[in-house]
């Protein structure tokens, strides 16, 4: 009979899963055997385990199939935790095996000993300690079909004697339940919903990740209604390209168009999102959420109407019944200012543009030593980026800018720490993502603050052969936090970043890098990075004082801002 730990193996591979990330030791030693003598299925040893957290939920999101990550006694599973919450709020099914001290020590302050079952209740979905091989295969089967049924975190416990011992004689094999269909919506509802519809003069979409999979649909339901689309996010993949209704994202990171695309509607229409800034919702509007998930609804603002089932189910029933609104003036007049804020914001990645006066006044206080602007960076590396490149970005400023000035053309794909928030998440998930499919381009856009704080794991890239491309934003400061601050009228404090040579770091551990410094060797810079083979970091040092205001701001904040730059340069001055 096979022993506890290759059934748990022999369970994952047979589940579909080709790789799992972790760092070995104690507990997992048998599982991480079973691992090494079971062909199609690697295991990845990374640095720190938090980076094996957000592999594998980079995975389990880009496939929506099971990410599997490990970690050993005590700290080592502690380390998982953040990666972890990342993949709860993003709906990532990922099993993660745990450690534990040998039977006979648990509860008694053992060395290392932590409480799993406790540790993990918040962020786990299912979270259970294997006491004896006879639990097996059931409490396998119940966290992995957790993780995939109900989109989360399963946590299961193996204490260091369990993992050898042999399965009792007889045992079934495990199984698997396939997962259910999509939920269809409720006619009644959906008759309800055509008919606030009909009765609005204009309609505008809020569509999210939730739509992507109904993007026939999505644009054949705009198209009826010429209802300009704001996209969140997580929305650019599948839903940006070729689309001639949508005007970009609202929110700190959003621009103009977008929020007057919503308030000049009578109805908006939500479409698979859970978008979480109540602030950016307009008031005094007929609201209608379409979701698959029922808790969802109204959580975010006031509903009239929710609509629970499927998107692509919900809009192809729509369709049967709406009428057309023929007049396109509400989408006509958004579109055209859309198309007039990303022209100027292309201007700024455009490093032969000399601008107008107040551009060059600008210039003067904003980059007066001519630094690289994280614009053009942003800019450069979306030209040479294959279409169906995978993106990762750094929470802060580096997502500012790939949302900016990033086409998710082709079959392009995103990535990043969008509903937890989390720091240092680009590098990992672009780890995971390589992963997958070593020929497939991936991109990450790192942020100096989060590169740092798990740059061990660069080491990773090289030891497995993971031919990431590793974007750096380097400005030196942990830039949102900045804006932060200033918006609030605090001069900037604890924001600056005393780094190394990024570029001399990569290479030292055996990565291509560069160092790119002049705007005039950015391009050249670019291009090498994605010629050849191989991990390659670009150390690309831009402009710290570059701003980037979200497309509504307040008096407040506006006048905020101003005092915090004036006391900035007073303190300068004073020093």
């Amino acid at each position: 009979m096979p022993d506890v730990a290759e059934t748990i193996v022999t369970t994952l591979h047979e589940q579909g899963v080709k790789t799992v990330w972790g760092v070995v030791g104690d507990a997992l030693n048998p599982v991480t055997d079973a691992i090494r003598r079971t062909e199609g299925i690697e295991w990845i040893g990374v640095r720190h385990e938090e980076v094996a957290a957000f592999a594998a939920n980079a995975q389990a999101q880009l496939t929506g199939e099971l990410g599997v990550c490990m970690g050993t006694v005590g700290p080592g599973s502690i380390h998982l935790l953040n990666g972890l919450y990342d993949a709860k709020k993003s709906h990532a099914p990922v099993l993660a095996v745990c450690g534990q001290v040998p039977l006979a020590e648990m509860g008694s302050d053992f060395l290392q000993e932590v409480d799993n079952d406790n540790l993990f209740r918040d962020v786990a979905v299912f979270c259970r300690t294997v006491t004896s091989p006879d639990q097996m295969p059931g409490l396998l089967e119940q966290a992995v079909q957790s993780a995939l049924h109900r989109r989360g975190v399963a946590v299961l416990t193996l204490p260091g004697d369990i993992g050898g011992l042999d399965m009792p004689s007889g045992s079934r094999s495990p199984r698997a339940v396939a997962l259910p269909r999509p939920a269809a919506p409720d006619p009644d509802v959906i008759a309800d919903a055509r008919e606030l519809i009909d009765a609005a003069a204009s309609v505008s979409i809020l569509a999210g990740i939730g739509a992507r999979h109904a993007r026939e649909e999505l644009l054949a339901v705009a198209d009826r209604l010429s209802a300009p689309m704001v996209l969140t996010l997580k929305a650019k993949e599948g839903l940006e390209r070729d689309n001639h209704f949508q005007v970009g994202q609202t929110g700190l990171i959003g621009n103009p168009a977008a929020r007057r695309a919503l308030e000049g509607a009578e109805l908006m229409l939500m479409v698979g999102t859970d978008f979480p800034y109540s602030d950016w919702y307009p008031d005094g509007r007929t609201v209608i959420q379409i979701d698959d998930r029922g808790e969802h609804v109204g959580r975010r603002t006031q509903v009239d109407l929710g609509v629970v089932g499927d998107s692509r189910l919900a809009l192809s029933a729509l369709l049967e019944g709406i009428a057309a609104k023929p007049d396109r003036g509400h989408l006509d007049k958004v579109r055209g200012e859309y198309r007039s804020w990303h022209d100027s914001q292309l201007k700024l990645a455009d490093p032969t543009r000399q601008g107008g006066l107040v551009d060059r006044v600008r210039s003067k206080f904003d980059n007066p030593e001519a630094r690289i602007r994280p614009e053009m960076v942003a800019a450069a590396v979306n030209e040479r980026a294959d279409d169906d490149a995978i993106f990762t970005s750094d929470t802060g400023m580096s997502t500012v800018w790939l949302s900016r000035f990033v086409d998710f053309r082709g079959t392009r794909r995103l990535l990043g720490s969008y509903n937890l928030g989390s720091m240092a998440n680009a590098m990992p998930q672009a780890l995971g993502a390589q992963a997958l499919d070593r020929e497939r381009q991936v991109i990450a856009f790192c942020g100096d603050g989060g590169l740092t704080m798990l740059l061990g794991d660069l080491i990773t890239a090289v030891a497995y052969n993971l031919p990431a491309r590793f974007v750096v934003f380097d400005n030196g400061r942990l830039g949102m936090v900045k804006l932060e601050q200033e918006q609030g009228g605090l001069p900037e404090f604890g924001t600056v970043l005393d780094n190394p040579d990024l570029a001399a770091v990569a290479r030292a551990i055996g990565m291509r890098a560069a160092r790119v410094e002049e705007p005039d060797q950015l391009d050249a810079a670019v291009a090498e990075a994605f010629d050849g083979q191989g991990p390659v970091l670009l150390d690309v040092v831009t402009n710290p004082e570059e701003v980037s205001l979200p497309p509504k701001v307040t008096p407040v904040e506006a006048w905020g801002f101003a005092v915090a730059k004036v006391t900035e340069v007073v303190e300068s001055r004073g020093a």
